[in-house]
């Protein structure tokens, strides 16, 4: 059974690939039943990435799982006759289509509130619904390129490609929440109206520059590459190389906590100099010599029971059986009909870990019509 937070509300999505899916994820692991409307055929995402022996992507069938997908053609007077129902009788909708594709299919979100007042609609779109760029192709890189999020993130030499990517799941993230706040704020208002959301999968990198946009006004705290603790300029916060070639994390940012290290590697000396001017670049380099004369297994009995927040950069095929990440039971593996690993919802509950997630499910939209009406 999935957390009953929303359990009695609906939620249509159209929405494709990752950031809208993500979202609606979200809200179906928390309980709202979401139907997923696609198009004759199915979403594009279902032909992306490693497939199952039904040729159907195990990226797709693990962001779509706990939904149920209904194929209509919006198109066609059938088509939007079962839409028009599922409208009426849902408490949100979800979209990420280009800003004006559904107003001419006959269902913006003027046209959706007519249909049913209450419903709390969101466009999750590219750039938002308003502005120059509102009609312009993008993808993640491209938004995390514009809004700041590459621009002081990498090396010293040239930002980096996030992985996996930002805006993605954030906007995901951004469109989830959105749509719960608009759920609590319908049920205060006295003729229970909806609402309408408008969400730009790049502004939601935005708010998560408030560091680095406000270095411009302190110069000692402007996070260039390689230049701030953040963002590899400091000792006490940075990833080292090993002798045998792996790395180790160091977020030693409390003076305790780089006290703890130091004395670890006896380097006392090392203590005071935690503060000195960044980028720390002779410091970083006396600690990558120590930690390079070493092995990954040498530094980590070196760092056993040391409280210094240290850790090594696991490789991703130990992640799954990592005791933390076991003892949280957030991370599955399924072996039919394809081996695929199914990440639940990253929360307890009332102390209970989170609930198995039920795959996702096909109908015809008479069907869901009729389920309901049950």
């Amino acid at each position: 059974m999935p957390i009953p937070f929303l359990t009695g509300l609906r939620v249509l999505d159209l929405s494709q690939y990752i950031p809208g899916p993500y979202g609606s994820l979200i809200l179906a692991d928390l309980g709202a039943e979401v139907i997923k409307v696609e198009p004759p055929g199915g979403e594009p995402m279902r032909g992306v990435g490693p497939k199952d022996e039904a040729g159907v992507s195990v990226w797709y069938r693990m962001v779509n799982g706990g939904k149920t997908v209904v194929e209509i053609d919006l198109k066609s007077e059938d088509g939007k006759r079962d839409f028009r129902a599922l409208v009426e009788r849902s408490d949100a909708f979800l979209e990420s289509y280009r800003p004006g594709v559904l107003d001419r299919l006959g269902f913006g979100h003027e046209a959706l509130h007519e249909m049913n007042p209450g419903i709390v609609s969101c466009s999750l779109s590219g750039w938002g619904l308003e502005g120059p760029y509102r009609l312009r192709g993008g993808h993640d890189i491209n938004y995390m390129g514009l809004m700041g999020g590459l621009e002081r993130s990498g090396v010293p030499e040239r930002p980096i490609v996030a992985f996996p990517p930002t805006a993605d799941f954030a906007s995901g993230m951004q469109a989830a929440l959105s749509i719960m706040g608009g759920l609590l704020g319908r049920s205060r208002n006295a003729d229970g109206r909806g609402a309408t959301i408008d969400v730009s999968i790049a502004e939601t990198v935005l708010p998560w520059q408030v560091w680095a946009l406000n270095g411009l006004f302190h110069k000692e705290w402007d996070a260039a590459r390689g230049a701030q603790f953040p963002n590899g300029g400091a000792a006490f916060y940075n990833i080292y190389e090993t002798l045998d070639g792996r790395f180790i994390t160091l977020g030693a940012l409390e003076d305790k906590f780089w006290a703890n290290f130091c004395t670890a590697c006896d380097r006392p000396e090392w203590i005071r100099r935690q503060w000195e001017p960044r980028p720390q670049e002779a410091l970083i380099r006396e600690v990558a010599a120590f930690v390079k004369a070493r092995t990954l297994d040498e530094m980590n009995g070196l760092m056993e029971g040391v409280d210094c927040c240290y850790e090594p950069v696991h490789r991703l095929e130990d992640v799954p059986e990592h005791p933390q990440v076991k003892a949280r039971q957030m991370l599955r593996r399924h072996d039919d009909p394809t081996p695929a690993y199914e990440i639940l919802f990253p929360g307890w509950i009332d102390g209970e870990p989170p609930p198995p997630r039920p795959p996702v499910e096909y109908m015809s939209a008479p069907d869901v019509l009729a389920r309901w009406q049950a």
